[in-house]
């Protein structure tokens, strides 16, 4: 059946008009003209970015991992190259109360291989205590290195919420780049794919189409999913964790039932 695009009977409320394929494609390399535009602009900053001077900082600072204090150039291993990522922390809150913005950074950023590939290293710091720390990585079922940097002073420490960047030069360490805010969504690749679909992310900042939901699901919080029970009960307790780890192989509520640490 051939429908057309004044048809209204083809066009569900909520939803983006129908229109036949010639009609979309002219619209679709209309949008292509502003996105190569945008490309070629990120291209650029990219490039500012690299000019930018550097900060020479102590690397021989310490900061607490699994293996005890560790002087904050070991985060390199070996490498020249190091990236952060700031994680924020709220002393003695359960691990569902840990912040979602930084969770969900945190999640996306489970596997550096590719980076460790171009000579990067990666890994997560956080003001938190270590032995809370270390209780929260084992419940996420994280897998990249996570120190604490408790009282250490920028831009090792500092404010949280970052991704920053660092050079080393044999014992001399340097600060190259830093970003926050919505600076830190190219760490986290489901913001951009959410904002391909018609929906977008469900943010309350998002413009949409009058009458479109700006949600896929209605009273949900955008994005994060978060603090649930296995039945996808909302919770916050030892029995719950974001919602996305309930869809991972062998998160049952017999793994995370006892891993609730006892915060002070």
């Amino acid at each position: 059946m051939t429908t057309t695009p004044d048809d209204p009977i083809t066009a569900p409320p909520g939803r983006p008009a129908i229109v036949d394929l010639a009609t979309w494609q002219a619209g679709r390399d209309e949008l292509l003209v502003r996105e190569k535009a945008h490309t070629r602009e990120g291209d650029a900053i990219a490039a500012a970015r690299r000019r930018l001077p550097m900060v020479e900082f102590d690397g021989t600072v310490e900061v607490v991992g699994p293996d005890g204090p560790v002087p904050f150039l070991d985060l390199f291993q070996g490498r020249e190259e190091l990236m952060v990522y700031k994680h924020m922390w709220h002393d003695g809150a359960p691990h569902q109360g840990q912040c979602e913005g930084c969770t969900t950074t945190a999640w996306h950023l489970r596997d550096a291989v590719y980076l460790n590939a171009r000579g990067v290293s990666f890994a997560i710091l956080t003001t938190g205590r270590w032995d809370e720390v270390a209780s929260y990585v084992q419940f996420m079922g994280y897998t990249q290195p996570w120190y604490s940097v408790r009282d250490v002073d920028a831009p090792v420490g500092g404010s949280m919420g970052h991704l920053t960047c660092f050079l080393r030069d044999g014992d001399r360490a340097f600060l190259t780049y830093s970003t926050t805010g919505r600076g830190n969504e190219p760490a986290n690749g489901s913001l951009a794919l959410l904002d391909m679909t018609p929906y977008g992310r469900g943010e309350a900042w998002e413009e949409h189409p009058e009458g479109r939901p700006a949600a896929p699901q209605a009273g949900s919080p955008a994005c994060w999913y978060w603090r649930t029970d296995a039945d996808g009960i909302a919770t916050w307790g030892p029995a719950s964790r974001p919602v996305p780890q309930w869809t991972r192989p062998g998160a049952t509520p017999v793994t995370t039932l006892g891993r609730h640490g006892h915060h002070h």
